[in-house]
């Protein structure tokens, strides 16, 4: 039974972090290596502050 609600917890954790983007600057990284092997990537910071940039340029539709 822990075992159940550990892997339960662990699969709302991880919707939680996509659907926030918490994982954004990973899911970037993983990217970054697998599709442009050797270029520069952007450090943490400069991600997000292109990601606020980008969403201030061409506002979708989001809850805030």
């Amino acid at each position: 039974m822990p075992a159940v609600v550990g892997r339960a917890w662990r699969a709302v954790r991880w919707y939680v972090t996509s659907v926030m983007g918490d994982n954004a600057y990973q899911v970037y990284l993983d990217h970054q290596r697998r599709t442009h092997p050797g270029e520069p990537v952007l450090a943490e910071r400069d991600f997000w502050r292109e990601r606020t940039d980008e969403q201030d340029r061409s506002p979708q539709g989001r809850c805030c």
